[in-house]
């Protein structure tokens, strides 16, 4: 494709690729467990072997590439690079342009529910004047978007990103919408191109201020951030260590074996989510297994995660004086992995909305896509 050409894209997986997944899923090796660990190890072997069976016995591929392609899909050449994404239209009087941004292990599939949503507002209790034009791409290294052969850090991500937008698609002004890397990479889009964006919606902060950090005299809020980010660093952050320092160790095992993928990943969903402990209270098997899928058929795990090295050798920081301009809306779930107190987002963000949400995690669009679409709605309702 020549630079900035955009070409459509059907997701069409080869039949070899899944006969080889089948084959491994047969010869899957489980490993052993402590008695009566449940989780507390890790993923829980009980439950991978019911999950491993469900995939390799009953869960349909085709049909769920069959629901993947219902929204017209387009690569886009971009400085050298095929960039996957999602481009469908608004049904409304003037839909705006919306860059919804996944992060890890997520997909653009976590968007698969809540894009009706945002594009057709009035078919499911919103007002057509609410309506977007929803561009979701997989980020460089994810999915079906390309890696480049060196290394790519944030700074150097986002202006692909907003390249796609403005000269592959010709939006100058869009409204931003991310979580987990989406926030970062939405964040640094909405810093450094600011007069292209309408307004930036995030669920998960992506930068801090570079100051305040240690307060003094901490408010009970700042405590209860404080404990809480000390208590994921301590027991949750070892996935962080190794993929932001050994990224090519780790995916010998994750690219070759579909149930190591599988436990790596879905381990997160249960602990990030609202969910009890129960991960299929919010997400379905067939669920957690597409979004695993996309990483497998594309064997995109390395290239993924290798931006976690990238971020912590050569971290976007602000400088001092210095946030986040474009109006900005947070909306908090109560289960997000990172929630600093307002004060502390203020410092880094322009804010304009802060929602507290009653329920829900990490991967916001998939466990309460209403809350988050009427959300977006209302924040960017008469913003150009």
């Amino acid at each position: 494709m020549a630079d900035g050409k955009v070409q459509p894209f059907k997701i069409d997986i080869p039949d070899a690729v899944l006969t080889d997944l089948r084959e491994r899923l047969d010869r899957t090796r489980f490993p052993g467990e402590l008695r009566d660990s449940g989780w507390g190890y890790g993923s829980n072997l009980a439950y991978m072997k019911e999950l491993v069976e469900y995939w390799r016995t009953r869960y349909d591929w085709r049909a769920n590439e069959r629901e993947l392609n219902r929204y017209a899909h387009f690569r886009a050449d971009v400085d050298g690079l095929g960039i996957h994404f999602v481009h469908e239209k608004g049904r409304g009087p003037n839909p705006k342009p919306l860059l919804l941004l996944h992060g890890w292990p997520g997909s653009v599939y976590e968007f698969q529910q809540i894009i009706p949503m945002l594009t057709d507002p009035a078919a499911h209790g919103g007002d057509a004047k609410d309506s977007f034009t929803v561009i979701a791409p997989s980020l460089p290294g994810y999915g079906f978007s390309d890696y480049p052969p060196q290394s790519i850090n944030i700074a150097e991500m986002s202006p692909i990103i907003h390249k796609l937008m403005t000269s592959a698609l010709g939006y100058d002004r869009f409204c931003v919408q991310g979580g987990d890397w989406g926030s970062v990479v939405g964040s640094h889009i909405a810093f450094a191109f600011t007069s292209n964006v309408i307004g930036l919606h995030l669920n998960m902060p992506g930068v801090s201020a570079s100051d305040g950090a240690n307060p003094k005299s901490p408010t009970e809020e700042e405590k209860r951030f404080l404990a809480e980010a000390a208590k994921f660093r301590s027991e949750e952050a070892g996935y962080q260590a190794i993929q932001g320092s050994r990224p090519q160790t780790l995916a010998y095992s994750l690219n070759d074996s579909p149930a190591g993928l599988l436990a790596w990943i879905v381990e997160k969903f249960r602990v990030w989510s609202d969910c009890g402990g129960d991960v299929e209270k919010v997400y379905s098997k067939d669920q957690l297994i597409t979004n695993v899928m996309i990483y497998w058929v594309t064997q995109s795990i390395r290239t993924s995660i290798q931006l976690y090295y990238e971020y912590h050798h050569d971290r976007w920081r602000l400088k001092p004086g210095t946030r986040v301009e474009a109006p900005t809306a947070f909306a908090v779930f109560p289960y997000e992995i990172w929630r600093p107190p307002r004060n502390w987002a203020e410092r880094a963000y322009n804010i304009q909305r802060w929602t507290v949400m009653p329920a829900g995690g990490h991967f916001a669009a998939m466990e309460q896509p209403q809350a988050l679409a009427k959300d977006i709605r209302e924040f960017f309702r008469g913003r150009d």
